[in-house]
Formats: C-alpha cells, structure tokens, sequence
C-alpha cells in the first residue's frame, strides 16, 4: 500500500532519521513512539504527503486515500457541525445523480455494444461503492459519531466557529473518521477527549476496516489499539511486534542485544588497533598491518545512543492531617438557571487517592474548585479536617506563574532545601534541559509553562493535593516521574484525568460526577468499569445455568452447566475478594473509632456528624458483606 525505501531526513542540521524501510499494509494498525524531537510527528507528516523525504523513496498504491490528523491548529468555520461532518460524503453523493444517468444510460444503449459494457462496469463500481458506504444511513453515521465524540444533539446545530481549539479538533477527527481513509494517520488524538470519548475511540478503532498509524502518549490506549509499534530509536526505525507493554519488554532485550555487540566490536577494535600500532614499522608484518587496516575502514560502526536517565523524585513528605480530610455535605452549585450539582454528601480520609471521572461539563472541575476552597458553594458546606493544607493544580496553572522569573530560580525558591542538581533533574524529567532552565517563564508556552507548574508543585506540596488534568502537556516519560511520586506520597490526592493507565496505577477509589451527583466507587478505574458494568452480581448471574428441560436429570448436572469464566475474570474475581477481605476489617476500625469519639460529647454538630458518619460506613461494610459472599459463591463453583 505504501513503502518507504532508505528513506533519510533532517531538520535544519539535525539528522532525524536515516536508512528507513518501511512497507505498510492494508492490515497496518501501529503506534508510533519515540522520545521527544526524534521526529515522530515528521515521520507521520511525510507518510500523509505534507512533508517529503531528504532521501531515499516513498512509493504509494495507486488510488491509496490518507486522512491526516495534526495535534492541533486546525479551524472550521462556515457550517454547522453536522453539516460539515457531513460534507465528507459530497463526493459519494454526487455518486447517486451518476448512478441514476447510468440507469438511464443502460436501459437506452444496445447490450452487445462496447458503451453498454463500458457504462455497465462503472455502473457496477459506482454501486460497489454506494454500498461500502451506505448512503441511504448517513444521517445516522453522523449522529453515531458526533455522540461518540461527546457532541450533544444540541451542538450538531451550532457553528463550527462557536467551538474552541479543542473541540474544532474533535469534528476533524470526526470528519476523518467517517470518511474512513485506506490509511488514517493520527498525531496524539486523545489530547483534547475525556475518558468516556477516549473509550468509544478504542473501541471504533478497534473494529476500524482499514489501516491506521498514530502517535500516542497514552499506555492504555495504545496497548488496546495497536497490534505493532515502530520506534525511532538511534536515528533508525525499529518494529517490535504487539501493544506497548510487550514493546517495553523487547526493547530492553533488544538494548541488551546491543549493547552485547558493541562491546563485542569495541574489543575487536582494540585488537585490531593495538596490532597496527604495534606492527607499522616492521617490514616482515606489511601484509598483516595492511590487511587489517582494511578490516577496520570496513567495520560499521555501532552506534549506543545516550540512555535517557531515569528520573527518581519523591515528593518532600507534608506534615499529618487529622484522618478526615474533607468532609462534603448537601452540597449544591448551580450557576444562573444551569444546577451542576446537586445534594452531593462524601467523605474524603487521610491517605485516600481519588479520581474524579465523568463526561466533559459534568462538573469535575467546578467540584475541584469548591473542594479547594476557591469556589463557594451555592449551598451546602466544604470542610476541611484537622491540620489540612490543601494545594491545588488548575488546568490553567500557568497563568498564576510569574512570567519575569527565570525558570530555576523561581523552582529554587520554591523549595530551598533541595539541591539544585536534583531540581534540575526534575525539570530535565518535564522536558526542560540545558540552558532552558534559565529561560524566563513569560516567553514559554502555555503547555510548556503548565509542565513547568506542575514540577514546581512536586517541590513543595501541601498534605490535600487537588489536581486538574495534571497529565496534559506531558510525555509517557514525565508522566511516570509524577506517578511514582504520588504513589510515595503520604498526603491525600484527588484528580482528574483523562489518562486510563495514570488513574489505574494510582487511584484507590473513583468519584464518578454525572447528572448533578456524586457516586462513590471502591478501587481503581478497572473496578469501577466492572462494578458499572453489574460488578459480582452480573457475573454471578451469568453462571447460574439454563432452566433444563423437563426430563431425568443427574444430581451432578447442575454442576456441569455452570460458565467457566475466562483466566482474566477469574483473576478480576479473585482480586475483588482479596480487597473486600481487607477494606472490611479497616471499615470495622473505623466504625469503633466513630463509635468512640461519639462517646465523648463535643458538639451537637460534631456528633450529628459522627453518627452520620457511623451510618454510612455500615451500609458500606453490608455491601462489602454482600458482594463478599456473592463472589465466594461464584469462586466455589468455579471449583466443581
């Protein structure tokens, strides 16, 4: 379909690629990864025919469709959102008006003519594609879309113009999408999508017919896509077969593959060396000095890259609040006529790290806020616990930066007693190096000066950290420093994130904001897919047999009739059991511990809360109770 052929390229005087071989296949379904600046999006660029090769060849099937989508800068203006989406099938439906002259045009010519014959093929290709298409379900292949893409029925009439950066570059991939190229090149497409859009996206790309190449920061979502990754690495482009986590896995064996030879040469070189130093002046060993003087012009020199360092940081460790860190109560926010929230009531705890999902406009941010204390509720009350100091990280963090400071001394200040060179660590992580920490704040752009707050935050941190989209603008590299350090982090963190694999290696328990509430999830985002998607007792459900037929059955014929789960549900189901096992006993210690402080009067207030507290942790330990049990059960069958 397409080929790249020793193909070379370079930006200004800097070689980005060189001795590429790429053949790419109807079937290709690749992500594309590599460190920042080796020419990743450059590469993406020249296959889509925006940029060209500085050497060697690139040769395309005749006919072959591509559909580009850059990580940002596009605008559309002039239509309506569905109207513009709409606009890829002009060209199918100009088909129609063809296919209804050629009907017309068939029925008139003589059949044994070649007009007739000519007419009757491209009738017949025209219809080929009328069908691929299905034009008469348009309308509906454009809603499917647009919902998918999180546009409501209301925006599907509003002007594309109305719409921000962000989501100008969801209808291009919309239009993209729906125009189903051979090969759709996508550059880092999950930027401006939620989880719930990320989801449908897997899911479309997925079942998507042809091929497709996209760039990526996002573990998860490569990994469910993608059956190939290809890195450039070293300046060549290295295939690994599989998702990113098999890729990580041969990477290594394959640095270790090289390394192993590069100490092979580098010694054969030595001995090469030192014979010839040893050996020019003798007359007697011409021949042998000449002869390896030729094997080492002919050695082909490999080349090790420098290894990115790897960043360890820990966050300076705050000082300890009381056990309950937050504690929301009927609260409400609604602004004008618009209610976002309604009579929410949760409790946060000393050490809880909680993510905060649902769809874009759900309130997510506006809930953020008011859990800070920089925004008031429209009723109902925020309070914070014993000792809390909370700190929080907007999406436009940035804009409260000093822009006449210089990078390093405004980090420096923040944090006093850490070493500069472990600053400048942290900054390399963010992508800042060399002489770019000297560089003044104003003169950064807003992704590069929100990278740059979101170190500087993990210099000093409060013990209740809030953050807002905390992985925007950062690489899958600066993405496992910040995740590391909030692991190792004894404070409280509440965030929001898009990033599947970020809120399944940190989250202990999701809040899902949706329709005004707030609904409380134990566990990671795996937990909460599965509970949404019925938890224990959907797969409880599932084992129980068919209703047999009226007839002499065996006493043991129940037991055969009962599912098997997949290894993969059955490990989800072990591991469920596992963690209602041991969040039961630390529920039980904190009803006592209620129960105790209960004991002694402080304040009618005080206790209210308390008892209320004491409520909600029992039916919290019944359902644990509950789904305990349903869980045993289903692990008992499975042993039959």
């Amino acid at each position: 379909m397409l080929q790249i052929s020793d193909g070379q390229k370079r930006f200004g005087h800097k070689l980005l690629f060189e001795g590429a071989n790429w053949l790419i296949t109807p079937d290709e379904r690749t992500g594309l990864v590599g460190g920042n600046g080796t020419g990743k999006s450059t590469l993406l660029k020249v296959i889509a025919g925006f940029d060209s090769l500085d050497g060697g060849t690139m040769q395309r099937s005749k006919g072959l469709t591509i559909g580009y989508l850059p990580q940002d800068g596009l605008a559309l203006s002039g239509r309506t959102v569905f109207e513009e989406c709409l606009s890829v099938f002009h060209a199918v439906q100009s088909m129609e008006l063809e296919m209804e002259t050629l009907s017309t045009k068939l029925a008139e010519l003589d059949p044994v003519s070649t007009e007739y014959a000519a007419a009757a093929d491209r009738f017949s290709e025209v219809s080929d594609t009328l069908h691929t298409h299905d034009l008469y379900n348009l309308d509906a292949q454009v809603g499917a879309v647009l919902g998918g893409l999180g546009f409501s029925k209301e925006d599907w009439a509003r002007r594309t113009e109305e719409f921000s950066g962000g989501w100008q570059m969801r209808i291009a991939l919309a239009k993209l999408l729906l125009e189903k190229p051979a090969l759709l090149l996508l550059d880092e497409p999950t930027n401006h999508l939620d989880l719930e859009t990320r989801n449908w996206l897997e899911d479309y790309l997925r079942n998507y017919p042809r091929a497709f190449i996209l760039i990526s920061h996002d573990r998860y979502f490569l990994d469910v896509t993608v059956n190939k990754i290809t890195e450039v690495w070293n300046k060549r482009l290295h295939f690994y077969t599989g998702g990113y986590e098999k890729f990580v896995k041969q990477k290594d064996e394959r640095r270790t593959q090289l390394m192993s030879a590069y100490k092979n040469q580098k010694d054969r070189i030595e001995q090469l060396e030192a014979f010839i130093s040893r050996f020019r002046a003798q007359a007697t060993k011409a021949k042998q000095v000449q002869s390896r003087i030729k094997e080492l012009e002919k050695i082909e020199r490999i080349e090790v890259p420098e290894e990115e360092e790897t960043i360890h940081f820990s966050f300076p460790q705050p000082p300890v609040s009381g056990r309950t860190v937050c504690e929301v109560t009927n609260l409400s926010k609604s602004y004008g006529e618009k209610q976002v929230l309604s009579n929410v009531n949760f409790t946060i705890e000393r050490g809880d790290r909680i993510a905060l999902v649902g769809p874009n406009g759900a309130g997510k941010s506006t809930l953020i806020r008011m859990l800070s204390l920089l925004e008031e509720p429209t009723s109902g009350t925020v309070r914070h616990g014993h000792n809390v100091q909370s700190d929080y990280f907007a999406q436009d963090q940035y804009k409260v930066l000093d822009p006449n400071a210089k990078m390093l001394d405004d980090i420096s200040s923040s944090a006093p007693r850490v070493a500069t060179t472990d600053l400048r660590n942290l900054l390399g992580a963010f992508l800042f190096s060399g002489d770019d920490v000297f560089k003044q704040l104003g003169v950064l752009s807003g992704g590069e000066r929100n990278r740059y707050a979101m170190a500087r935050m993990l210099v000093s941190p409060a013990n209740f950290v809030l953050l807002d989209e905390p992985t925007n603008h950062l690489d899958l590299r600066a993405k496992d420093v910040l995740l590391d350090a909030i692991r190792a982090f004894t404070g409280t963190v509440l965030f929001v994130s898009h990033d599947r694999y970020f809120i399944d290696g940190l989250a202990t328990r999701v809040f899902e904001v949706e329709h005004g509430g707030v609904q409380v999830f134990p566990g990671n985002y795996e937990d909460y897919l599965w509970r949404k998607q019925g938890g224990p007792e959907a797969i409880v459900q599932s084992l129980k047999p068919t209703p047999p037929p009226i007839v002499s059955v065996p006493t043991s014929a129940p037991a055969a009739n009962v599912k098997r789960l997949n290894p993969i549900k059955l490990k989800q189901l072990q591991d469920r059991l596992i963690f209602t096992e041991n969040e039961m006993p630390r529920i039980e210690e904190q009803i006592t511990q209620h129960e105790t402080d209960l004991s002694t009067f402080r304040s009618a207030e005080e206790s209210q809360r308390l008892s209320n507290a004491i409520a909600e942790l029992r039916a919290k330990h019944e359902a644990l109770m509950h789904e305990w049990e349903e869980i045993s059960i289903a692990l008992e069958e499975q042993t039959v």
